[in-house]
């Protein structure tokens, strides 16, 4: 019998790909995948064949998206893997649960407070385990950053101001695919400001309180482009003449894992990947400003936008001691030079990085930052060894994330978009209590 530890992944889009391959490649002998469950047999056809064409490994046992009890019980994992669309996360991870299994999860955890409370309660009644994946959190920039922190240069932190900037090539593809629904994802301040507001709760250590937001679509949407002069007969770009020339079309085509991963499941699931940005329908918000108040009295003072010329960020944290600013440039190149890069690649190392502190009465100073190799600013290698490998470092920073930081970082979300929805300052304990006394 196998000493290994036993993963099975549901969800086999994209963001599976870097599971897969930690686990068939650099943690092969300690971790094994013993099952993939999605709704697409093309996908996780696909899958095996990178698989055995990369790797030399023979097929996983593949399931249907209805037959994941049985993809549990026959293949017998220690942990499933959930990558499905964000409305779903909820279902798995507490089947899972229910079916003797721990749980990690991609971000954010889920959507809204029903399902929120789904989870709770599950963790409750069985005991088991559930990590979200904040990769950022391992980032060696968004590392340092928090040691500063940590170290009390900057003494309490009192007040947080924070812009994050989305670029027409990753910000625009939030408005091709599934996420351009709020009912799938929860927006941009559910689905992708998870990840920065749990780097606000980690880096002051503290939890939300009361939340204030706005946001509106401003730029993406068929209003939009046709308030510029704009107008668009195609509702997708692949194998559509006319988009040729579209700066923001992206053709499944060209790629061979969108092809075989989206472009060949189309039959099976419906599924449009490459949907014009400036088509219907969008429900979602690409312009968001959020104020919180946390329960150690610091205010956040927040921006996301997902139409930048450039994307990045620029953060910086005042204290009772002093200031600390970061800013990052992730990507500075446009979706027509990023043609040849393959979808289930993660975005590399940051194009620039830079830390500085300001103390009180002393001289500023700019922080070294280790350099870094690998997806997300080179946070997913370290990520995947503190989840797959035996024996991982030693880690000061708690940067693994439990369901009680995954649930801290999506109220903020979710209290945006119950905010925006309802024109007032939501408190964050009437919608959702978190347990412990984060302060």
């Amino acid at each position: 019998m196998s000493n290994k530890k036993r993963y099975a992944i549901v969800g086999t889009g994209a963001r599976a790909g870097m599971y897969i391959e930690a686990l068939a490649a650099p943690y092969k002998e300690t971790a094994e995948l013993v099952g993939l469950c999605d709704l697409s047999q093309t996908r996780m056809n696909w899958h095996n064949r990178q698989m055995q064409e990369q790797f030399g490994l023979k097929p996983r046992p593949t399931y249907s998206i209805d037959a994941f009890d049985r993809m549990i019980a026959d293949t017998q994992p220690d942990t499933v893997i959930v990558a499905t669309i964000d409305a779903t996360h909820h279902t798995y991870i507490t089947r899972a649960m229910e079916l003797g299994c721990n749980a990690i999860t991609e971000k954010p955890m889920t959507t809204d407070v029903e399902k929120l409370h789904a989870i709770f309660d599950t963790i409750e009644r069985t005991g088991k385990s559930l990590r979200v994946t904040f990769n950022y959190r391992y980032a060696p920039a968004y590392t340092r950053f928090r040691e500063v922190l940590m170290q009390g240069i900057i003494g309490k932190p009192l007040c947080v101001d924070f812009s994050w900037l989305l670029d027409t090539s990753h910000g625009a593809d939030y408005f091709r695919r599934w996420h351009r629904e709020k009912h799938n994802s929860g927006g941009l301040m559910v689905h992708k400001a998870t990840h920065h507001f749990d780097l606000v709760n980690w880096w002051i250590e503290s939890y939300p309180q009361q939340v204030f937001a706005l946001g509106d679509l401003k730029f993406y949407g068929q209003e939009n482009a046709e308030a510029r002069g704009e107008h668009y007969t195609y509702n997708r770009y692949t194998g559509i003449p006319e988009a040729k020339n579209d700066p923001f079309a992206l053709f499944l085509d060209k790629q061979a894992d969108m092809q075989g991963l989206y472009l060949d499941a189309e039959a099976e699931t419906g599924y449009l990947r490459d949907r014009n940005v400036f088509g219907e329908p969008i429900t979602i918000e690409d312009t968001m400003t959020v104020t919180t108040r946390y329960r150690n009295g610091a205010l956040l003072s927040y921006c996301l936008i997902a139409y930048s010329p450039w994307e990045g960020l620029r953060v910086a944290i005042t204290g009772t001691k002093g200031r600390i600013e970061m800013d990052i440039v992730e990507n500075v190149t446009h979706l027509l030079a990023d043609e040849a890069k393959s979808v289930t690649a993660s975005k590399g190392a940051f194009k620039q990085s830079t830390i500085r502190v300001f103390p009180m009465f002393g001289t500023a100073y700019e922080v070294e930052i280790p350099p870094a190799a690998g997806g997300h600013g080179g946070a997913d290698p370290v990520m995947l060894e503190q989840i797959f490998s035996p024996n991982p470092p030693a880690d000061p920073f708690n940067r693994a994330a439990s369901h009680i930081d995954g649930a801290a970082s999506i109220l903020v979300g979710i209290s945006a978009n119950e905010s925006m929805k309802m024109g007032k300052l939501i408190d964050v304990d009437d919608l959702f209590v978190l347990p412990g006394d984060n302060t």
